[in-house]
């Protein structure tokens, strides 16, 4: 069952706006990882299975050793991720 109410919905707003910002993939994929961390630990959001999935995929695709420098590849996986997330945030 979705989360409801103007915390649920202010929360998926954010998330969205965060998806379609400007700048670089990566940069954007950081802030929707913290945005969707915090909607979960305030519970304006619940954790759906292909959500957590998803999240899971993008941390994988922004694992970086010390001082490397994450490029097309990573940036591409983030925008498709991202785009995953955004269908499935109606559900969380």
């Amino acid at each position: 069952m979705s989360s409801e109410g103007p915390e649920a919905d202010a929360a998926r707003a954010e998330v969205r706006d965060l998806i379609a910002a400007k700048g670089h993939a990566v940069d954007n994929a950081r802030a929707v990882i913290a945005r969707l961390d915090k909607a979960f630990a305030n519970g304006d959001l619940v954790k759906t299975p292909d959500l957590m999935t998803y999240l899971d995929d993008l941390d994988q695709a922004l694992d970086q050793d010390e001082g490397e420098k994450l490029g097309g590849k990573s940036a591409e996986a983030a925008r498709f991720i991202m785009r995953a997330i955004d269908r499935e945030l109606d559900s969380a």
